[in-house]
């Protein structure tokens, strides 16, 4: 079938400049579908409409292109930078994109602090702290940190060292501190502890066991049995850390392995990171949208992308395949580096052998990763099947809904609604309520919550009936408030339930969304006009995962509620500092959102704040410090 643009796709195409530059195709209200760049931006965009274009992806793309916006650069590398602030800013759905929209956690140590503590931040800001990192789990990060805080004890507590403490605290006892606030090391001895602590996650190990080996050696000469034996226990925890690392090359080597594997669309990179010779580390990262792409975009996407958020740029990336930037990518990571970075494709020797081995790895981890995921949904169809049945559903409850309220002593409440699909969670459909209307009363939150959702979906639905041709299927509907649940799911007992009925009653949906209690104490069902609660098999898959949902719910409104508590906490601290009102104070909240990132932040990024003068920036500064 012969594709025809539109008349004003073809003016636009007829006005295309040969510049450099990035283009953005838009649907018809005006949503960013993809964002690209080009040499020439006349001929890159002119190829999406071809006659002969073969790609399944660029042909559903094409379709519901309404409008393009370009934008001309004076360079490719201006092009670059701008395509990745773009891609970023709209999250477009047929772009190639690391998977999942969280960032990835960091090891941070506040190094421009007197006394550095290490952290866990998935925001790196220019503070002056060091960063590790990417790591693809907190989990990892944590495992990391329990074993570096054995061999470089550092702070965690929020004291003001002075060296003059009366006490220390039990961590000192148990030797995960060294305990500065009594003075038994100084300012000096301590961030040479934190500096060794940063020269071990660069791969720097060996002169720091040296040393380690030395003072255990010495100790036991002088009959210090217990010293010896915490030197040795130090040395154990190096040995658990570095037992995973090889050496790979000479000292000076300092390269990130590139490679990937792709199987049905799903696209999985590998990175290994080699420092000072040693292979220290190796994550592995899923990519979206990759279906219908060629190798060459897909490593170049992503390269673009690690490398935007990365903490470090090696001085040389070996790569599987040549990619064609090479020259503006290695341009860009020279001045994010600030010395000269090399693309490799190696042909042969230990390079070639390296990227090879993360290609294995890449494969190894795609395939037990596809493996999981095929045991998962059978597991999932299986819970549905078995809920279905249990609860006497109309149908299989494939979009599941469930609310749960969070308060302390009724201040700051939050209702939360998750939204399961397919047996998974959805999150892009995942909403807070912050309630208004009560205090200290359950029932109350839950009323004004289900209110507030399915007045909502009576919002929507008028505006569908309004505009009938907006909303055509259940997957094109723009928002999770236009979708109904097959199974609302309430956390709590009888009263909770009662109040479920009660709003379903008010909007005609009684009879359209089954609804369900969950009491947590017996993991029993209430269900309406059922005189007896339903208890699921200890070992049903249905029981696993209605209480996913459920903990996922508890886990979503606690979240909030820690949140917004703590908004609360900062407005009532920049309440006291002079120049600082509620206009401004509101600005302030939603552009840093926590205390610790407003303390972090420098007078340059406050002063970015609309209204927020350099007088103010300091009187800020001055107050939190």
């Amino acid at each position: 079938m012969t594709y025809t643009p539109s008349d004003h796709i073809s003016d636009v195409l007829n006005s295309l400049p040969t510049k450099p530059g990035v283009y953005l195709h838009k649907d018809a209200e005006g949503n960013v579908l993809y964002v690209g760049k080009a040499i020439n931006l006349r001929n890159r965009v002119r190829s999406y409409f071809h006659s002969n274009v073969d790609s399944i992806k660029t042909l559903r793309l094409r379709r519901q292109i309404a409008d393009i916006e370009v934008i001309v650069t004076d360079s490719e590398l201006e092009a670059l930078l701008l395509e990745m602030n773009l891609i970023k800013q709209h999250q477009p759905r047929f772009n190639v994109r690391l998977k999942d929209d969280k960032r990835y956690p960091y090891i941070k140590v506040h190094w421009a602090d007197p006394f550095p503590k290490v952290t866990v931040t998935r925001r790196m800001v220019r503070d002056g702290a060091r960063y590790f990192g990417p790591y693809t789990s907190v989990w990892a990060v944590q495992q990391t940190l329990d074993l570096l805080r054995k061999i470089f004890p550092y702070l965690t507590c929020d004291r003001i060292i002075t060296g003059r403490d009366e006490r220390a605290c039990l961590y000192y006892d148990i030797k995960l501190c060294n305990a500065p606030c009594i003075g038994a090391v100084d300012q000096e001895q301590y961030r040479a502890t934190i500096k060794q602590l940063m020269d071990f996650l660069d791969g720097k190990s060996d002169y720091i066991v040296r040393g380690i080996e030395q003072r255990m050696a010495a100790a036991a000469a002088d009959l210090d049995f217990e010293r010896a034996a915490d030197y040795r226990d130090q040395l154990r925890a190096i040995e658990r850390i570095t037992a995973r690392q090889r050496i790979i090359g000479p000292d000076d080597t300092d390269q990130d392995v590139i490679a990937f594997a792709r199987a049905n669309g799903d696209a999985c990179v590998q990175v290994f990171f080699v420092r000072h010779g040693k292979l220290i580390g190796r994550e592995y990262f899923m990519l979206d949208n990759a279906e219908g792409e060629s190798d060459q975009e897909v490593l170049q996407e992503f390269l673009t992308q690690f490398y935007e958020d990365a903490a470090y740029v090696p001085k040389e990336v070996l790569l599987p395949a040549e990619v064609e930037e090479a020259r503006i990518i290695e341009e860009w990571l020279r001045q994010k580096r600030n010395t000269k970075v090399t693309l490799q494709v190696p042909r042969r020797g230990k390079k070639r052998e390296l990227v090879e081995m993360a290609t294995v790895n890449a494969q190894d981890t795609l395939a037990a990763l596809r493996q999981q995921w095929a045991a998962d949904r059978s597991k999932h169809v299986t819970a549905i099947t078995e809920l279905q049945d249990a609860l006497k559903l109309p149908s299989p409850p494939a979009r599941i809904e469930c609310y749960d309220i969070s308060h302390t002593q009724g201040q700051q409440t939050v209702g939360s609604m998750v939204v399961f699909v397919q047996g998974a969670p959805q999150k892009s459909d995942y909403r807070r309520f912050n309630v208004q209307s009560t205090t200290n009363d359950d029932y109350g939150s839950m009323r004004e919550v289900l209110t507030r959702r399915f007045q909502r979906y009576r919002d929507t639905l008028a505006g569908e009936l309004h505009d009938p041709g907006a909303i055509k299927s259940r997957s094109d509907r723009p928002t999770a408030w236009a979708i109904l649940p097959d199974l609302l799911i309430i956390d709590g007992g009888k009263g909770q339930l009662a109040v479920g009925q009660e709003v379903l009653q008010l909007f005609d949906l009684e009879n359209e969304v089954p609804l369900a209690a969950l009491a947590k104490q017996e993991e029993e069902i209430f269900l309406p006009d059922r005189p007896q609660s339903v208890f699921l098999p200890r070992r049903s898959e249905a029981l696993y995962l209605v209480q996913r949902v459920r903990d996922e719910a508890h886990r979503f409104a606690n979240e909030g509620h820690r949140k917004r508590r703590a908004k609360v906490g900062v407005a009532s601290i920049l309440d006291a500092v002079p120049g600082v009102g509620p206009k401004r104070r509101q600005l302030l909240l939603k552009r840093f959102g926590s205390l610790e990132a407003l303390r972090a932040a420098s007078v340059e990024e406050l002063i970015a704040v609309p209204g927020i003068s350099v007088e103010v920036a300091e009187s800020i500064k001055a107050h939190l410090q």
